[in-house]
């Protein structure tokens, strides 16, 4: 018989740390999970450097069981989105955890017994901690590693995820364009596509320049971050405060490349925008982070081969102001991206993650020549 499995909240870095150190565990034989930066992840939780707790609120769990973790999971209490959809929805994330039900069903219990008492009628996840964040639990797409800044996970969390009651409430897309592909059979199109939209809207398009980081800052906070904004009507979408952009600015642009930036305007004013990032997961995994080596000669280790194997991009964001959304717009702004793709003689892009609901932008990816690459799955439970 199998001993008791005790839950238990984290409240020191020592503890937060035990709770990032247990992915290690899951994925020690996994020839395709990234794992992170410690230092970066410890920074994410810290209540006094993540702006996200300035306005809600966390709380990291660990199950044990005879004294060794097995499981981990975060309760969220998002303030901002049970404002900004006036709903009483509490989330999980950072779930890891053995393929033990038993484990599963004492870590779900903690995060909703936690959200409850805070008032919430219905568990939501996995986020971590916010949509703007990683988001989704992979149910398609186990045999190729994530690109940057997306979730990966075993199959068989989805199995312990449903046993337990959580239903489906959305899925997303992530959409592969190869730029071979493309050049063949889409990017003539969508010149001619890009060229009458600059002729009949007068819209130019420019990539971003860091050395003016705050008008770009002030672009995104237009276009992406403001209560009225491209993403606005997204399921799940919540706007980011100003202190939460320019956090998640400063930390992007430390591998971010202007030559992928690109932002539509109209008299000088933004009404659209198009970011991808370069695949940096691909020299993450070659440098392979772990608890047992030096972060600095993780970090060394990464530059170099982040020069070498860096061959693919993520578009993270697209969209326009509302008043443009039917312009032609995002189809000039997904031109220039898989241009500058091409020229910089990348195998491809992945376009998401995109709900399975906004079939407008998914047209524009299948006419790009994009696949469905991965699904990832969003849950919900009411909470009695």
């Amino acid at each position: 018989m199998s001993s008791k499995v005790e839950v238990v909240e984290c409240r020191t870095a020592k503890e937060r740390r035990q709770f990032i150190e247990f992915q290690w565990e899951v994925y020690k034989n996994n020839p395709y999970w990234v794992p992170p930066l410690i230092s970066e992840r410890m920074a994410f939780y810290d209540k006094a450097k993540n702006p996200f707790f300035e306005h809600s609120d966390a709380a990291l769990f660990v199950a044990r069981r005879n004294g060794q973790v097995q499981g981990t999971i975060v309760a969220i209490q998002n303030n901002r989105h049970n404002q900004f959809h006036n709903e009483r929805t509490g989330f999980f994330g950072g779930f890891e955890c053995v393929n033990d039900f038993e484990v599963a069903c004492a870590l779900f219990n903690a995060a909703r017994d936690w959200v409850k008492a805070r008032g919430m009628t219905v568990l939501r996840g996995p986020t971590t901690l916010s949509f703007n964040d990683e988001i989704g639990l992979l149910i398609q797409g186990f045999d190729k590693p994530p690109r940057v800044l997306m979730p990966y996970n075993p199959p068989y969390y989805a199995e312990l995820v449903e046993q337990y009651g959580f239903k489906k409430a959305m899925d997303v897309c992530a959409w592969w364009v190869d730029t071979q592909v493309a050049a063949q059979n889409r990017l003539e199109q969508l010149e001619r596509v890009a060229a009458g939209v600059r002729r009949r809207k007068n819209i130019t398009v420019r990539n971003a320049d860091f050395k003016q980081l705050d008008r770009e800052i002030a672009a995104l906070k237009r276009v992406y971050a403001s209560e009225e904004g491209a993403w606005r009507d997204n399921w799940g979408h919540v706007p980011m405060t100003d202190h939460e952009l320019e956090h998640t600015v400063n930390n992007l642009k430390q591998f971010a490349d202007p030559d992928f930036i690109f932002i539509a305007e109209v008299n000088a004013q933004p009404v659209g925008i198009a970011v991808s990032l370069p695949d940096v997961n691909r020299p993450l995994r070659a440098a392979y982070p772990n608890p047992k080596t030096p972060e600095l000669w993780t970090l060394i280790k990464f530059l170099w081969y982040r020069h070498r194997m860096v061959n693919a991009v993520r578009f993270i964001l697209l969209g326009t102001l509302a008043e443009y959304r039917t312009s032609g717009v995002e189809a000039l702004l997904v031109y220039e991206t898989l241009e500058a793709v091409r020229r910089r003689g990348y195998i491809g892009g992945e376009l998401g993650w995109v709900l399975e609901t906004n079939e407008a932008l998914n047209r524009i990816n299948r006419a790009a020549g994009a696949v469905i690459d991965k699904v990832y799955r969003i849950y919900d439970l009411p909470i009695a």
